[in-house]
């Protein structure tokens, strides 16, 4: 834990140290999402997931069903937990290619053009910018870049054309090197994506400063390099958009800082833990800034078996730092295919993945635990392998328990896809394509308790779903795809005068 650490209050500690991507969801859900049905799903003799007909009544898992899986999740435990090798846990010198990427099949493009439904449902003209959540017009930095994301997908699979993609970028791009900002220094955790004046979460009209989070900007930093590498034409434009922020802000000593504004005071933290703080601080990186600490992928690291699989966990948890130290896929998802498993080892996301498969093995539920919106109370929770000390825990940020909610994640299946390609991994795509789709894109998760689709839509997921599918068809992570130098060899941060 780094000497500046001062975290704030308990209830709120989560602002600080994790960041905007894990807080936005949490008070946008105060949303109902309305949806169609779906496909059901029953369990057949064995327990496994199994798509039905739509007529066919889905129940819930049976009390004893529950206590079994659970019996088995916590046996499932050694601490501590089997480390991997020293000669494992280092950065490959030539970034990670998965196996089997290349062409997409027609059912792989017909997922990302259900992807891209949402973008299209969700895109407000006046500013470019598009809502996090389905048909409501709220937006943080890091769904801004799921967008972002998303819109180059797009592109790039032929689903939006040339002129189209050029002027929503365009628009997106001049919109962030011009929007209000924090305390005229960063960009607001969250805005108003029609009018965008800075906003709390759930709220549209009050202007309120409420802080920015480095663990956000470090995502969108990776996704306007991209864009600059991939498209000369608007590098000028992604550079304005860095240049209209007070860099300088986002870290210190090394590490990464946000702010919350916690009862009218600002508080100025660390942010990020194992994974997220890794993969956003690579962002920062590639344009300059020192956060050395902030990539170090060892120091703060110990292990726990799970099924036999020792992963990784960072030792900074709740009780002596008073944040959360979820261990999530998303993050080791995204190093993989933007850019190879150049801020963690892909080591690490081996032994992330291994031990859900392993979990199906023993209980017979598909798994794929990331973090995201529900479509029911309390709204936002994260679906961890471990936490807390607490193995298989679904919790709120506020750490109350809610396993009867944990969910196989549409992005998480499909992301383990395309960087795997195993037969479990596999299993999960099929998955997801026989139960979550919907008219507006792909449904958030499956709750494995409940037996029924987490009927959410989110800019995330989706754009999740499409950059991974990129990632499949161009064959390359897509920081290497795009001509983006590594940050051993960038230039010095372009910083405002």
């Amino acid at each position: 834990m780094s000497s500046d650490f001062q975290p704030p209050p308990k209830s709120l500690s989560i602002l600080a140290s994790i960041g905007g991507v894990l807080t936005v969801a949490i008070a946008i859900a105060i949303l109902t999402v309305w949806s169609k049905q779906l496909p059901k799903t029953s369990v057949d003799q064995t327990g496994s997931q199994q798509l039905v007909q739509p007529d066919k009544i889905q129940s819930p898992i049976s009390t004893q069903e529950a206590e079994i899986i659970a019996s088995l999740d916590a046996k499932s435990v050694v601490l501590p937990g089997q480390p991997i090798p020293k000669n494992q846990l280092t950065i490959a010198i030539i970034p990670y290619v998965a196996p089997g990427v290349g062409k997409l099949t027609p059912g792989e493009t017909t997922t990302a053009r259900q992807a891209w439904s949402y973008f299209q449902r969700n895109w407000n003209d006046e500013t470019g910018l598009v809502n996090s959540v389905d048909g409501f017009a709220s937006v943080s930095m890091w769904d801004q870049t799921a967008a972002i994301a998303a819109l180059v997908s797009a592109r790039e699979l032929n689903i939006v054309p040339a002129a189209e993609f050029e002027a929503k970028m365009t628009k997106m791009l001049k919109t962030l090197a011009s929007m209000p900002l924090y305390k005229g220094e960063l960009p607001n955790k969250v805005y108003n994506a029609k009018t965008l004046v800075p906003v709390n979460y759930g709220q549209l009209e009050k202007r309120e400063e409420i802080g920015w989070s480095a663990i956000d900007l470090g995502r969108m930093a990776i996704w306007l390099k991209i864009v600059g590498a991939k498209y000369p034409e608007m590098r000028s434009q992604t550079e304005e958009v860095w240049k209209h922020w007070q860099v300088k802000r986002l870290t210190k000593r090394g590490q990464m800082y946000g702010t919350a504004v916690i009862k009218g005071k600002e508080q100025y933290n660390q942010e990020g833990r194992l994974g997220y703080e890794n993969y956003a601080a690579y962002g920062l990186k590639l344009w300059g800034l020192d956060v050395d600490k902030a990539l170090d992928y060892q120091s703060n690291a110990a292990f726990v078996d799970l099924y036999g699989q020792g992963i990784p966990y960072d030792q900074r948890d709740y009780k002596n730092s008073g944040a959360n130290n979820y261990v999530l896929s998303e993050p080791y998802i995204l190093d993989g295919i933007e850019t190879g498993f150049q801020a963690l080892p892909k080591a690490y996301a081996d032994r992330i993945l291994a031990a859900q498969a392993a979990r199906y093995e023993a209980t017979k539920q598909l798994t794929a635990v990331t973090e995201d919106n529900l479509d029911r109370p309390p709204y936002f929770v994260y679906s961890s392998l471990f936490v807390n000390g607490k193995p298989w825990a679904t919790i709120t940020d506020t750490r109350e328990q809610h396993n009867n909610l944990r969910f196989l994640s549409a992005k998480a299946a499909i992301g383990w896809h395309v960087l795997y390609n195993t037969d479990y991994t596999r299993q999960l795509f099929d998955f997801v394509q026989g139960n979550l789709q919907s008219k507006e894109g792909w449904y958030n998760g499956f709750y494995e308790s409940l037996r029924q689709p987490n009927k959410t839509l989110t800019a995330n997921n989706n754009g999740v779903i499409l950059e991974s599918l990129l990632y499949k068809k161009v064959g390359q992570p897509l920081t290497v795809w795009a001509g983006v130098k590594s940050h051993k060899s960038t230039e010095k941060a372009i910083r405002k005068p």
